[in-house]
C-alpha cells in the first residue's frame, strides 16, 4: 500500500487579482521529510503555507493533505495539518500545561494533564516549564507548545513560517533538533524560511521560490552552503 505524500501540489496557480502569485507550481513533501522553501518577500511561500491551511483558494490545480484534497475535503486535510506561524499565539495567562489542552479542546481533542505532559515532553519542553505561565516563555518555548499540538491533534503533516527568526543561536540549533526528531516520528514538514545556513542544517529538500514559481530543487545532503547561496542569489537577481 502506497502511504500518500504529507503535503502535495500540482499544477497549483493563485491570483491576487491581475497578479499571479502562484504559477503552476508541482510540490511534494513526503512523510518524514523536512523541507525548506526559500525566496524573498514576494516569493510566494507564505501564501502556498495559506493554501494548505485552506485560507486561499487557488485559481486552479490540486492539493493534498495526507492524501486529502484541500478543496473537496477541508475539514477532513485541515486535521492533518498543524501551522506554526513566526510568532506563536498562546494565551499569556495559561501555562503551557493548559495551553495545550485548551487548544486541543477547541480541535475536539481531550487531553488528561499526563497526557498533555506527555506531548510537551516529546516537543521537547522541560518538565519544569509546563506549569510556568507562556507569558514567561521565550520564543523557542513557545514553538514547542506549538509543536506539542501537532503531535497531539495527530497531524501527518506541519507547515511552518519563519521558525527561526528571533531565536538566537543555541534556541534555533535546539529547535532544529526538535524538528528533526519530529520528521523522524513521521512528521512531513514545509518551511518556509529566508535562514539558508538553517535550512541547511535541518532540511532534507530545500526548493527556492521566485515570483511564485519554484525554481530549483535540491538535495540538501548533497550541496554546499556556497553552492545554495550563490543559486539563489542568482535567482534573487533575477538571472536564469
Amino acid at each position: 500500500m502506497t502511504i500518500p505524500a504529507a503535503l502535495q501540489t500540482h499544477d497549483l496557480t493563485v491570483n491576487f487579482g491581475a497578479k499571479r502569485a502562484i504559477d503552476r507550481l508541482c510540490l511534494t513533501v513526503p512523510a518524514g521529510c523536512i523541507y525548506a522553501l526559500l525566496g524573498g518577500n514576494g516569493a510566494g511561500k507564505t501564501t502556498t503555507l495559506s493554501v494548505f491551511l485552506g485560507f486561499v483558494r487557488p485559481a486552479a490545480g490540486e492539493i493534498y493533505v495526507g492524501g486529502r484534497r484541500v478543496d473537496q475535503q477541508p475539514e477532513a486535510a485541515r486535521d492533518r495539518v498543524s501551522y506554526l506561524p513566526e510568532n506563536v499565539a498562546l494565551y499569556p495567562y495559561l501555562t503551557g500545561l493548559e495551553n495545550l489542552r485548551y487548544f486541543c479542546a477547541l480541535a475536539g481533542l481531550r487531553l488528561s494533564a499526563n497526557e498533555a505532559a506527555a506531548r510537551l515532553a516529546q516537543a521537547g519542553l522541560q518538565l519544569d516549564a509546563h506549569g510556568v505561565r507562556v507569558q514567561r516563555y521565550s520564543k523557542g518555548m513557545r514553538q514547542k507548545v506549538g509543536l506539542a499540538i501537532a503531535y497531539a491533534k495527530g497531524a501527518v503533516a506541519m507547515l511552518l513560517d519563519e521558525p527561526t527568526s528571533g531565536l538566537d543561536p543555541a534556541a534555533t540549533n535546539d529547535f532544529s533538533t526538535q524538528l528533526q526528531r519530529a520528521a523522524r516520528d513521521g512528521l512531513g514538514i514545509l518551511m518556509a524560511t529566508h535562514d539558508l545556513f538553517n535550512a541547511l542544517q535541518v532540511a532534507d529538500r530545500i526548493g527556492i521560490m521566485r515570483a511564485g514559481r519554484l525554481l530549483e530543487e535540491f538535495d540538501a545532503h548533497r550541496v554546499s552552503h556556497a553552492e545554495l547561496e550563490a543559486t539563489y542569489l542568482a535567482h534573487a537577481r533575477g538571472m536564469p
